[in-house]
């Protein structure tokens, strides 16, 4: 690991202004001289690796303001979490669990239980992919190093993504917390030095095209302040589903967040996102649509699962992603529909 300043700044708009002297508006927040820190779960790591090699790095677990620990209901009836807020935190709540089931699901199967505690949840919807290519830095990597090239095209692309692809990177993103925002129409709260601002969170990370390295629309000195999930009463009927090649600490080969307004056996809304299969977190909205007034049985949940992987691009060790992601969504919105709620 390089050497590296570290600080702890007092409050959110000192730790702005010493990011933005230290990065140009052109900084990806990848790649900036100073970058932010607060579990340090996945930005330790690729230090360590000598992926990521920033010359500063500001530690936010200082910054005075409380209410970025603090995880509540709103008075419109929904949940803000804090950006600091623990992943275990946020899991065991009480509020969480019982509003939307899908999110505290797909934070208890995100890690071990001295990750969650450690991990904060900002840092948790930004962590980088694992992709084995991107974290061994003798291979060609687009994210990595643009322009270099993309080893997993041809490589040993098994946990590799199936939709979101383009001809220069096909790393999934292997979060879980952030399947359930997406479908739950999430909003960001950020503050940098161009000031506040709110970003849907189905906008804040960008699908690879020609710039794999450029991941989030955020800036290189924006500081996620809290996350905003919107009342929505019959999310509790919902869940996530996690398969994985063991049931512990292990990222997901297939994923389903899934939440279920029902009129007795038809479906009035449904909000369907897929992990371990995509490059960004996947709204499946093509999915959503073809399952809208219908009544949800077996035959009709394995039409969706056909909507939402229409247009997927699976390579040569991949491939089995397609039928387990549609065995996956398939069962998630059987025991979705089966919920005692």
């Amino acid at each position: 690991m390089r050497p590296f300043v570290y600080e702890q700044p007092a409050d959110v708009s000192t730790a702005v202004a010493i990011a933005s002297r230290f990065t140009t508006n052109d900084d990806q927040p990848t790649r900036a001289n100073a970058q932010f820190i607060a579990g340090g779960t996945n930005l330790a790591d690729y230090m360590k690796l000598g992926v990521a090699d920033p010359n500063r790095l500001l530690d936010l677990n200082k910054l005075k303001e409380q209410e970025l620990r603090h995880i509540h209901v709103t008075n419109e009836g929904g949940i803000r979490f804090g950006a600091l807020a623990r992943m275990g935190e946020a899991a065991d709540h009480a509020e969480v669990k019982r509003r939307y089931p899908v999110i505290a699901d797909s934070l208890r199967l995100a890690a071990s239980g001295q990750i969650r505690n450690m991990a904060s949840l900002a840092g948790n919807v930004l962590q980088r992919t694992r992709c084995e290519y991107f974290r061994e830095t003798s291979w060609a990597c687009n994210k990595r190093v643009p322009g270099s090239g993309c080893a997993a095209m041809e490589g040993f692309n098994r946990q590799h993504a199936i939709l979101g692809a383009s001809d220069a990177c096909i790393a999934t993103y292997h979060g879980d917390f952030a399947q359930a925002l997406i479908a739950l129409d999430a909003v960001v709260h950020a503050e940098g030095s161009r000031g506040a601002r709110k970003i849907v969170f189905a906008k804040l990370h960008r699908q690879p095209g020609d710039t794999p390295h450029i991941e989030t629309d955020l800036a290189a000195d924006e500081i996620i302040t809290a996350i905003e999930v919107p009342a929505i009463p019959w999310a509790r009927r919902s869940l996530y589903l996690k398969i994985r090649d063991r049931e512990s600490y292990a990222f997901a080969l297939a994923s389903a967040a899934v939440a279920l307004d029902l009129d007795g056996e038809t479906v009035r809304e449904a909000r369907i996102a897929l992990g371990g299969v995509a490059t960004v977190p996947w709204r499946a909205g093509a999915a959503e649509q073809s399952l809208q007034g219908k009544k949800l049985d077996e035959a009709s949940a394995e039409a969706t699962a056909e909507a939402a992987f229409a247009q997927a691009q699976p390579r040569r060790h991949n491939a089995f992603k397609m039928e387990l992601g549609k065995r996956t969504l398939v069962r998630a919105l059987l025991e979705t529909r089966d919920m005692k709620v």
